[in-house]
């Protein structure tokens, strides 16, 4: 049996990047070793996953045993917040969200496959968009005030795209001008993004082998480049 999400189930991002991706002769939710893959060029599978990359992990790590896999990962480089109301769903306002993210927002979800990149036959490209989030109101608990939610996410534009096809590419997003030894804190000043990001960024890449653990700075590691 093939394992796949139906188009039926496909989310509006999900499907216009895969528009977009698509060519002339290219495959589309192809059955390949027992799994549905969005793209398939020559031999090439082009798998695109909109977040949640824990959710196709195995699929991932099966596939690039055996074939030339690229994952597309979109990041919303500018973002616009449509709000939905919960009965007519007619739109109750539309504004521009104050935040920005790049490509270094992969780390959020690359946790769940850091060593993957290491392999020779994987890469990913990320993708920087401009999307419309539309959210729905909701109620919340009995006597609560409504809530939002997440309803779907629309691709407006792509803006740029990002190919990282070596530990040593994703090693470069870290800037020249932070020196060995770092901690994550120092990483958090030199990209001018979260501790937190930080924090997940230096996993991955340590993970990776990208990066090695020589010691402490207080109760904070200290890393240095590897490659």
């Amino acid at each position: 049996m093939t394992n796949q999400i139906g188009t039926l189930n496909e989310k509006p991002l999900h499907a216009a990047l895969k528009r977009w991706y698509a060519r002339a002769g290219d495959l589309t939710e192809a059955p390949v070793d027992g799994f549905t893959v969005d793209i398939v060029r020559g031999d090439w599978l082009i798998e695109i996953q909109t977040r949640n990359l824990s959710a196709i992990r195995g699929k991932l790590y099966t596939l690039t045993q055996r074939h030339c896999v690229r994952l597309v990962y979109p990041v919303a480089q500018e973002k616009w917040i449509v709000r939905l109301s919960k009965t007519d769903k007619s739109v109750l306002g539309r504004r521009k969200s104050p935040k920005r993210s790049t490509v270094e927002n992969l780390f959020e979800e690359l946790v769940s496959i850091p060593q993957l990149i290491a392999h020779p036959n994987f890469s990913i490209e990320v993708v920087l968009i401009q999307e419309e989030e539309v959210r729905r109101e909701v109620n919340t608990r009995r006597g609560q005030r409504r809530g939002w939610v997440t309803h779907e996410r629309r691709l407006l534009e792509v803006v740029g795209q990002c190919l990282l096809e070596t530990p040593a590419d994703l090693l470069a997003l870290i800037p020249t001008t932070l020196k060995d030894p770092f901690t994550t804190t120092d990483l958090a000043h030199a990209i001018g993004r979260t501790p937190w990001l930080a924090q997940k960024m230096a996993y991955c890449l340590r993970e990776m082998g990208a990066i090695t653990v020589i010691g402490k700075r207080g109760r904070g590691l200290l890393y240095a480049r590897v490659l």
